[in-house]
């Protein structure tokens, strides 16, 4: 695939790995693979410290998928006017309360204040636009109706977050891998720091999971 250059300006800012992307063919891209994966997720997870160390900006998506991304997002926010929205009309079907604004983003009614723990509070689909990944591994999203608490002053999530994630994704990824035979080393989750979000303002993780079937998938996107 050759490399194309835009002229129109692009619907988000641009990072150096973006710009550094872009410039590549697909043949030339190094796609991330597990250990890779591994690396990166796991540095944050032991630290939990945004520095230049563990920072999740290196994740990249193909040259291809970059540009269909930035011509994809450009149209959407045309259409319905920002990614929030699509997603709550579109794929979520979630309807915000009168009480949502731009500054603090959408609200929703809920079943539990407590993020997880009512099925009916969240979502896991697949990545639309996932990062450039090894063919085995799955990008799913969790999307929530309820906030996780953040430390406001640096984005970052607070311990009992993170406690609070690694639980959910333990009982509902890990102990279903169990049930057909082994989950070791098979999920990876992350969730972007705030400035990171392509989509900020409605909440959401990240699940990676690895040699895991579609049947699985579909069991936790709830395709029938």
């Amino acid at each position: 695939m050759s490399k194309t250059t835009h002229t129109e300006a692009p619907p988000f800012e641009l990072n150096a790995t973006d710009r550094s992307i872009l410039a590549q063919t697909d043949d030339e891209f190094h796609s991330h693979d597990w250990a890779e994966l591994r690396q990166i997720i796991g540095r944050l997870l032991v630290s939990r410290t945004q520095d230049t160390n563990n920072n999740l900006s290196v994740l990249k998506r193909k040259p291809s998928d970059l540009r269909r991304y930035i011509n994809w997002t450009r149209e959407i926010k045309a259409t319905y006017g920002s990614i929030t929205n699509f997603l709550c009309q579109e794929r979520l079907h979630w309807e915000p309360l009168p009480s949502s604004s731009a500054a603090i983003g959408p609200i929703f009614s809920f079943k539990s204040a407590i993020p997880f723990e009512n099925q009916d509070d969240y979502q896991i689909l697949r990545n639309d636009w996932p990062y450039g990944l090894t063919a085995d591994i799955t990008h799913l999203v969790v999307w929530l109706k309820t906030r996780i608490p953040i430390d406001e002053g640096t984005g970052q999530l607070l311990p009992e977050s993170w406690q609070m994630i690694k639980d959910f994704v333990q009982r509902t990824f890990i102990d279903r891998l169990e049930k057909d035979g082994s989950s070791y080393d098979r999920v990876q989750w992350f969730k972007n720091w705030t400035e990171l979000q392509s989509v900020q303002g409605l909440e959401h993780v990240h699940v990676l999971v690895r040699d895991v079937p579609d049947v699985v998938i579909d069991e936790w996107t709830g395709v029938k």
